[in-house]
């Protein structure tokens, strides 16, 4: 009995008591690292290892749905999670409740990264502002912003020790331009790294923002001439010096309101432009010219004076008349010339009025033929004097003439050589002329190998409408020892000829050198005389030695 009393109570200590176990039971949470993005839902699981547990939830100020339980778990969706926040698991087991603390953190990625440049357009050692913000980024101190130009970077930002209430996301740089930035890509990188709360990496870049550098700080310059004639093309010029990038300059040039279309043109950091202009209204205009590159402007103007001058009239009575006609040329201004100009015509005897035309009574001759008669105004506008001519040309109608100069009566050929007979007729209109020898016509355009054959007389006849000419030619033809033999007698006369002027001239010099080697310095001026008579004497005999 008392062996059967010790087995029970044995046993008995072998069963745990109730109230202990629930003593020993825990509570845990999933996910134990919560991290949601802003505005997403989660869902949370709570477990215990209670046996038999009693009142159990979720105590949190989002709001919360349970989705599903079981004899020992719980799982609520929490929606629309904007904030960070800790929530409280419990369960309570045989009166005793336990809980564990879940710590919510919501994150913003940054997905929109901001590159701006201020300005976009910089003039050479200015400063410009380099700047890269994200807007709405969760959580600021997991954010990294790094500044970039081209793939080198600039600068590198955390936010790690920064309050957040009073932190933008935001880095700036401030640097001055030089024009090797010109064309540079700036560009801006985000990385928000969420690897302590148990999420990932989230990162995004900027779009490239290029930066421009320019220089126009000097005002262009006109090149044009002060008075424009209305009608006539003028080029006109424009040039900027000291300007970057050259090559993208913008030049407009304007006659008042006519826009021009010029022709640009580089060297280095200096632009031309050349345009041509055609003034349509006279009067005072302004020709003006503007540079634009990029956001800067500069514009220069220049007055000019656009006048009226067409050249004068000349006016002949007959352009061809006959040979002794009386003619009238007059000489007057284009109406459209203002004020009335000052006239001259070649061969007037006097200057007309102002206002009035000049003219001349001529006579006309043969001699008249081809001669040119000009007519000149001159005008004077805004202090310069202009002047114009107009030119015609008189051709005066005569009959044929066969002058000795252009057809000579006595012609020589050599045997032997190709000759052409000489004879040239002036008239007008130009004369037709016909030669002929021996009763038949001779060609006259084609040279003619001489023989002795070709002695004789040649009858030549020019003709137009106003009449002929006739001239009869005598031909010799010379055989070719002839000559020669009078060819050499012409060399030796002359060569004598030289060869007596020669010595003489020595026998007159000579003797006087040696005369005044002799005389001592103080009668050289005395012995000039006489040397000079001696001369004289010499030479008269020579001369009458020769006669």
């Amino acid at each position: 009995m008392e062996m059967l009393l010790f087995g029970v109570q044995a046993l008995l200590a072998l069963i745990p008591c109730p109230g202990a176990a629930e003593e020993l039971f825990e509570v845990s949470v999933w996910p134990d690292q919560a991290v949601v993005k802003y505005g997403q839902s989660l869902m949370v699981n709570c477990s215990t290892t209670c046996p038999d547990p009693g009142p159990s939830g979720i105590e949190t100020l989002l709001k919360k749905t349970q989705v599903g339980k079981g004899p020992q778990w719980k799982e609520f969706l929490l929606e629309d999670v904007t904030q960070n926040s800790v929530l409280q698991c419990f369960f309570s087991c045989a009166g005793v409740q336990k809980d564990i603390s879940l710590g919510v953190t919501v994150y913003q990625p940054p997905e929109q990264v901001i590159m701006e440049l201020q300005p976009a357009w910089v003039a050479v050692d200015e400063a410009f502002t380099v700047t890269c913000h994200v807007p709405s980024v969760t959580p600021l101190e997991n954010l990294t912003l790094i500044l970039l130009k081209d793939n080198q970077e600039l600068r590198r930002k955390d936010f790690r020790n920064l309050a957040v209430a009073s932190q933008r996301a935001e880095v700036t740089i401030s640097a001055k331009a030089q024009r090797e930035d010109d064309r540079c890509n700036f560009s801006c990188h985000a990385e928000l790294d969420l690897s302590s709360h148990g999420g990932g990496l989230f990162h995004n870049s900027s779009a490239i923002r290029v930066l421009r550098i320019f220089e126009l700080s000097q005002r262009p310059q006109i090149w044009v001439s002060s008075l424009l004639e209305i009608g006539m093309a003028e080029t006109v010029s424009c040039e900027v010096a000291r300007v970057f990038p050259a090559k993208e300059v913008m030049i407009h040039m304007f006659l008042g309101d006519q826009e021009l279309s010029p022709c640009l043109s580089w060297e280095g950091d200096t632009v031309w432009a050349n345009a041509t202009v055609r003034a349509m209204e006279t009067g005072d205009q302004e020709l003006s010219c503007l540079v634009s590159l990029g956001p800067v402007e500069q514009k220069t103007k220049k007055p000019v004076h656009v006048y009226s001058f067409p050249p004068p009239i000349l006016e002949i009575q007959e352009l061809y008349p006959l040979a002794g006609t009386d003619i009238n040329v007059t000489c007057s201004g284009h109406v459209l010339t203002s004020p009335s100009p000052t006239l001259r015509l070649q061969g007037a005897p006097d200057l007309p009025a102002p206002g009035e035309p000049a003219w001349l009574l001529l006579t006309t001759s043969e001699e008249d033929d081809g001669r040119n008669l000009s007519c000149e105004a001159s005008l004077e506008v805004q202090g310069q004097q202009l002047s114009k001519t107009t030119v015609i040309q008189l051709h005066v109608l005569y009959k044929p003439r066969l002058e000795e100069s252009g057809c000579p009566g006595n012609q020589t050929w050599l045997e032997g050589m190709e000759q052409k007979l000489a004879c040239v007729p002036k008239g007008n209109p130009t004369p037709a002329l016909v030669c002929t020898w021996n009763g038949m016509i001779f060609d006259l355009d084609v040279p003619q190998k001489a023989t002795l054959n070709h002695t004789g007389i040649y009858c030549c006849t020019a003709t137009n409408q106003l009449g002929s000419a006739s001239k009869d030619i005598a031909v010799i033809v010379q055989g070719l020892g002839e000559g020669v033999s009078s060819t050499i007698f012409i060399i030796i006369i002359v060569a004598l000829g030289v060869g007596v002027i020669t010595i003489a001239l020595y026998l007159n010099y000579r003797p006087c050198k040696k005369e005044r080697r002799k005389l001592p310095y103080r009668q050289k001026e005395k012995k000039k005389e006489e040397e000079s008579q001696s001369a004289a004497q010499q030479a008269g005999k020579y001369n009458a030695h020769n006669c």
